[in-house]
């Protein structure tokens, strides 16, 4: 069963997921956040995104085998 909480975006809005146990994927660009999606472990079971992950993501997130996901509010 997933259970790994993962934030995954710029890494300047997600320096305190890491204080609180999150795995931070950080990624500055379109390509990294694609590739950083790719390579989540089956063990994600939530993933928190910035709204620029989210864009770069775009349809993606409506794979029903993704984990789920929350934006973070612009």
């Amino acid at each position: 069963m997933p259970d790994t909480v993962v934030a995954l975006g710029e890494q300047a809005l997600l320096e305190g997921f890491q204080l609180a146990g999150a795995s931070v994927y950080a990624a500055e660009t379109d390509d990294e956040v694609r590739r950083a999606w790719t390579a989540l472990s089956d063990n994600a079971g939530v993933v928190i995104l910035t709204p620029r992950a989210a864009g770069a993501l775009g349809t993606a997130l409506t794979d029903p085998h993704s984990p789920m996901t929350v934006v973070l509010p612009s």
